[in-house]
């Protein structure tokens, strides 16, 4: 086995060389990599840790078909609830799960939470409201704009009945302060790429990240990826749908066009306000695609960029709006549907116009553009129909197409990530499976965290 030289290794060697003047073996102060914010410069640790892989579990070609030999993963972490995803479904479900009593640990994909509110500068929050002007999506995700609020150019339009405009970083930040102050277990940078199971129960995930691939186990998974990823490894039924694929952008200097220049003729992509004054945000909505497709994915990625790049050239070279820029293109594609779970109940059309009220009401949906009423999400879309101990929650709950557009709407995602945080709570604390907690549990849990399940 290669000898492994940690610092104090290393700090002993020059000492006893002489290598490095004043050392010695006297006591030295910590490194500057050791304080926040510094760097020492140091490399010997990271130098140190290099190690020969185990070729035998790389993959290999057999009779032209790639290997990978069977091998044993590393348990990274060992949970009572497991959520996978970072979005606004993912965040609210993690910090409900904790607020109601569980230990709880959430990974993201991602080095911010939010996801494609964030990520996707998806920024405008729509889908809240109904006809009336009534606000139907409450609970934590309401939570996190009554702070954005506090920050100086964290929120804008928060009018009652007024769709609102968030910040992305100033969101990233709130979100960051409510998962440390909940006291979640992080890890951040780590992607979900399997489910681990015994039979048909769900009892972690597998991840990759630069720390290679290794295991968190857990009482129950929240899959919270808005793909589906979690719950599809490990079986569940599920629909595969396409939708548009788009890219969101934000450009510049918004307050400089000279309206006196300015014929009548009006570029077609200047976007909406933001809390950053003189910036706005574009939405291009792309075509209608497979999203889990990565030559796919991949050519739009190129193609929207070159687009947005090049179209706000075209928009440059009208009079009055040459001191338009471009500030950024979203690092995140804007995917909005894939993977749609089978669930034990599925969301309808059919009872959005009804009105139809459920005795296992979970969270409430609102309007796109406030002109119908709430509609409910029973537990049971939330529930895959045989596979235990995972959850849906966000855009990939269980639903049907026509719903698909307000489903996966920013607010109705944190009311849904909101429910089934509590439910795994509930399930791990009552020793049972998710498919048979007590919804009365659940709704009182939810209320107490203010959230909205109907009048």
């Amino acid at each position: 086995m290669p000898y492994e030289m940690n610092r104090r290794d290393w700090l002993r060697a020059i000492g006893a060389t002489g290598a490095l003047a004043g050392l010695g073996a006297q006591a030295s102060p910590a490194p500057a990599a050791d304080r926040p914010g510094e760097s020492s410069g140091f490399t010997s640790s990271i130098l140190a840790r290099n190690k020969v892989q185990d070729s035998r579990f790389a993959p290999s070609v057999v009779d032209g078909k790639v290997i990978q030999p069977q091998r044993e993963l590393p348990v990274l972490h060992t949970t009572e609830v497991l959520v996978v995803g970072g979005g606004p479904a993912g965040v609210a479900a993690a910090i409900a799960a904790r607020r109601a009593g569980a230990e709880v640990t959430l990974v993201e994909r991602y080095g911010h939470f939010g996801g494609l509110w964030t990520g996707g500068l998806v920024l405008l929050v729509i889908g809240h409201i109904v006809k009336g002007g009534k606000q139907v999506c409450q609970g934590i995700g309401e939570e996190m704009m009554r702070r954005l609020e506090k920050l100086d150019g964290g929120i804008i339009d928060r009018r009652p009945g007024v769709n609102p405009t968030v910040d992305a970083e100033a969101l990233k930040y709130v979100m960051v302060e409510m998962v440390e102050e909940a006291g979640l277990k992080v890890f951040l940078h780590s992607w979900g790429v399997d489910a681990i199971l015994n039979g048909n129960e769900v009892r972690g995930a597998v991840f990759e990240s630069k720390s290679g691939r290794q295991a968190i186990l857990a009482k129950v998974v929240v899959d919270a990826t808005g793909d589906g990823d979690l719950f599809a490894a490990a079986g569940a039924e599920f629909e595969h749908r396409s939708h548009n694929v788009g890219l969101v952008s934000r450009i510049g200097n918004v307050d400089q066009i000279d309206r006196g220049k300015a014929g009548k003729a009006k570029p077609r992509r200047l976007g909406g306000p933001t809390p950053a004054p003189g910036i706005n945000w574009v939405n291009l909505v792309g075509p209608e695609v497979d999203g889990l497709d990565v030559a796919t994915l991949t050519r739009l990625e190129l193609n929207h960029r070159k687009f947005i790049w090049r179209d706000l050239q075209k928009t440059r070279q009208m009079p009055g709006y040459e001191k338009l820029f471009l500030v950024e293109t979203a690092p995140q594609l804007g995917v909005r549907i894939t993977r749609v779970l089978n669930g034990l109940h599925t969301v309808t059309l059919a009872d959005l116009k009804a009105g139809t009220r459920f005795p296992d009401v979970v969270a409430v949906g609102g309007s796109s553009n406030g002109s119908h009423g709430e509609w409910q999400v029973p537990y049971g879309a939330l529930v895959p129909k045989k596979i235990d101990h995972v959850l849906a929650a966000g855009r990939c709950i269980s639903a049907e197409m026509r719903m698909a557009d307000l489903v996966r709407l920013i607010p109705n995602c944190f009311a849904t990530g909101h429910a089934a945080g509590v439910a795994a709570a509930v399930a791990v604390k009552d020793g049972c499976r998710p498919r048979d907690v007590e919804v009365a549990k659940v709704q009182k849990i939810l209320r107490q965290q203010e959230a909205y399940l109907g009048s």
